[in-house]
């Protein structure tokens, strides 16, 4: 169950309730945003406080955030560039769009676990950053944390974007270094969490993973932020579609949700309010549980500017 957060600007606390009606259909078990109405302190605000200089700490906490916990997970977000290696495409666009950011450039924060933190990528997604106006940070875990306080990193920027690779490698290295109290802290205060791939899957229950060898198998102990499966490459990965459904259909994993190539799904609170693509054509898909099979629905995506 996901609780109603506090969302505040830098000096304030204000009180609100999450919400997130949902758009489609939701597996079995989802649970709607905004049934627990307790209410506890903005998370940005109680950390800074216990920093040992918390008026400084304060000043650097975004000054925009999402109306509610946000996560976008996607199967896409960059293209390649003609002047420069990669380029921020419509769904990171989007992802800085629904953080709300006015009067100054987006802070976003990459975090590549999954790739190894490997600095020829750093640099790509900088100057990406560079072209689109959106001021990169990168946070590293090899070969040892890039700061001291991971927490302050992620709570002073307004989008946080998980990049690819293992999934597996990910979770164990956040739960390691306690990245992923981290994370919860920033989605609860607004930070916008989004990312492609493992960077998807890993907010979710669980979903499926090349991490372990070549052929796909099932990984369980995701986040857990959203409480459904989650499958990527849908459409461009031979086994993802008959591994993702056999896995769902014994039970492995909970029913879900699926993404072909350049789609996205939103997620306002747990609740799965949209999906969205920046390739024209592909789609999303609601997979659950029937009997001894699979179901298989799709729901079609809005369209986003620049898709091609």
């Amino acid at each position: 169950m996901v609780s109603p957060v506090n969302m505040a600007g830098a000096r304030e606390v204000k009180k609100r309730r999450l919400t997130g009606a949902a758009a489609g259909t939701s597996p079995p078990g989802t649970p709607r945003g905004g049934q627990d109405r307790a209410r506890r302190v903005d998370p940005r605000r109680r950390h800074a406080q216990s920093l040992p200089d918390a008026g400084a700490s304060m000043d650097k906490l975004p000054a925009m955030a999402a109306d509610s916990p946000t996560i976008l997970a996607t199967s896409g977000g960059t293209r390649r560039g003609t002047r420069s290696e990669l380029l921020f495409g419509p769904l990171v666009l989007h992802a800085v769009e629904l953080a709300g950011v006015t009067g100054r450039a987006p802070r976003l924060c990459h975090v590549g676990t999954a790739g190894g933190d490997q600095r020829f990528f750093h640099a790509w997604l900088g100057e990406a950053g560079q072209v689109a106006g959106i001021d990169v940070r990168h946070l590293s875990l090899f070969p040892m944390p890039s700061v001291e306080d991971m927490a302050e990193l992620l709570l002073a920027h307004d989008v946080i974007w998980v990049s690819g690779g293992s999934v597996a490698n990910l979770l164990a290295l956040w739960r390691l270094h306690g990245l992923d109290q981290s994370l919860r802290l920033a989605w609860e205060a607004g930070v916008v969490l989004a990312g492609v791939s493992a960077g998807s899957v890993c907010w979710h229950v669980g979903g499926t993973t090349d991490s372990f060898g070549p052929q796909l198998r099932p990984v369980t102990n995701g986040l857990g932020f959203l409480p459904s499966s989650n499958g990527v490459h849908y459409d461009s990965e031979p086994q993802r579609r008959p591994a993702y459904q056999r896995l769902v259909a014994e039970g492995t994993l909970p029913g879900g949700y699926a993404t072909d190539d350049g789609v996205g799904l939103l997620y306002r609170g747990a609740q799965m309010t949209e999906a969205l693509t920046e390739v024209k054509g592909k789609g999303a898909y609601l997979v659950t549980r029937d009997g001894e099979k699979a179901r298989e629905e799709r729901i079609e995506p809005r369209t986003l500017p620049d898709a091609r």
